[in-house]
């Protein structure tokens, strides 16, 4: 008989310890060493709804709502829904008091649907179609970010009334991010660089408009930013922008948009972004800015999205076999993959991973975590420990996957996308159901 027959109480002792700055804040460890999180085993989570399913912690993601208004007290935060957004999701961040940072005329119903007071809403987009700025528009969003020439006549064409806008400027600042997300820069898609005037040109277009009613400028810099620095150097350039066209036009915007990209830990030893060194930095760069050029305070806006939601979610995978590759690597594979988690293939993004469904004393071991799709890049965590004894049926868990993963999911080989399940107070419920086979016959047409 072992130790731990004789004592239960001593597996969640000896599991190791999961680092809150990647576990939601709810996740424990019970009695049968079983990962919970809010109070439910994702064990009992997988048997329910099957895997994958990706869990969301509620009062984890209501949580960071609360901090973000906390910290930053003056300011307007705005969710950024592309990180996740369902209806139950909406409600929960303006119960908290934030705004909600659109980018398509999709994730416009979703908000609207969930009861969103349209004027808390700002529509993002780089290729705003015809369709989108109507709906934008008739829906009566509170900000409409303008990001290109074509947006701008395109609008001021369609309008009957005056609509409040900011402009998208680019300030050419490299935030030293992943190439596909680094936004700040001048040679991108987004917004208007200050470089060459383009950014002065489309405030003359705007200001030109009479429907068109000028309120701010806007930036972002890229995503998983964790040197607060940055943010500084962008409110300079930004209110510098600000008192330029005071002087060019005689205009004093009150709005200064800086985005969000705020950092967060995907894994223990990852740098992150402190809110409030953030907030620090940005306080310190609006006092100096706005004494340089004799600019009255703007109202900051911050739109973080992954930061909200990220550490608030956990995938739920099953293992279906272990490979010992003779000379090469062991292989853990798993039910979903690349489908319900492409950012390892896009970005090279790394995971912690976790046994859930029990405690295990068996030696570590090395492997790679591999998901089911057909392709051989669909690798979801490379090199981590996990117990030596992992067998078929075992539930594996990746924390900080509560942003950009549902939202990115795919269906690759035409594998459904895993349900949302919402946990809070030891109950859970279904936000986004399973996607099924039915599902994609069904948009198939007729032979």
């Amino acid at each position: 008989m072992t130790l731990l027959e004789i004592f239960p109480s001593l597996r969640s002792a000896m599991t190791p310890r999961l680092d809150p700055a990647v576990w939601p804040d709810g996740t424990h460890v019970d009695d049968h060493g079983r990962i919970t999180v809010a109070g439910v085993a994702l064990a009992d989570i997988a048997d329910q709804y099957g895997t994958p399913s990706y869990v969301l912690d509620e009062m984890d993601l209501r949580g960071r709502c609360r901090t973000y208004r906390e910290v930053f007290p003056e300011a307007e935060i705005a969710y950024a829904g592309k990180a996740l957004l369902t209806r139950a999701v909406a409600s929960w961040v303006t119960e908290e008091g934030l705004a909600l940072d659109v980018c398509s005329a999709g994730e416009l119903a979703i908000a609207l649907s969930a009861g969103v007071d349209p004027r808390r809403i700002i529509m993002h987009g780089n290729a705003k179609t015809p369709a989108e700025l109507a709906a934008a528009r008739t829906a009566g969003v509170g900000r409409i970010v303008l990001d290109s020439v074509t947006e701008i006549a395109l609008l001021a064409s369609s309008l009957t009334r005056r609509q409040n806008v900011l402009i998208r400027v680019t300030p050419g600042i490299d935030a030293h991010t992943h190439p596909a997300v680094a936004t700040g820069v001048t040679d991108q898609k987004f917004g208007f660089p200050l470089a060459h005037g383009q950014a002065d040109d489309a405030v003359r277009r705007v200001l030109g408009q009479p429907r068109l009613n000028l309120v701010g400028l806007h930036c972002h810099l890229g995503s998983q930013i964790t040197d607060a620095a940055h943010f500084a150097t962008a409110v300079h350039l930004m209110v510098g922008q600000m008192a330029q066209i005071r002087l060019d036009h005689g205009l004093i915007l009150t709005e200064l948009d800086l985005g969000g990209g705020h950092g967060i830990c995907y894994r223990p030893d990852d740098p992150q972004l402190d809110l409030s060194t953030l907030a620090g930095a940005i306080e310190n760069a609006l006092d100096e800015a706005c004494a340089r050029y004799r600019f009255p305070r703007p109202r900051i806006t911050l739109e973080p999205g992954r930061a909200v939601a990220g550490r608030a979610g956990v995938t739920v995978y099953r293992v279906v076999s272990v490979k010992h590759i003779t000379g090469g690597r062991t292989f853990v594979c798993v039910d979903g993959g690349m489908s319900d988690n492409p950012r390892v293939a896009l970005y090279g993004a790394r995971y912690s991973v976790a046994l859930a469904n029990r405690h295990s004393s068996a030696a570590p071991a090395v492997v790679t975590v591999a998901g089911r799709h057909c392709e051989s890049g669909d690798e979801l965590a490379v090199d981590v420990e996990l117990p030596s004894d992992l067998h078929p049926g075992d539930v594996l868990a990746v924390p900080g996957t509560g942003a950009y993963h549902h939202s990115l999911a795919s269906t690759y080989n035409a594998v459904g996308r895993p349900p949302i399940v919402a946990v809070r107070d030891g109950r859970s419920r279904e936000l986004i159901r399973r996607e099924t086979v039915e599902d994609l016959l069904r948009r198939e047409a007729s032979r």
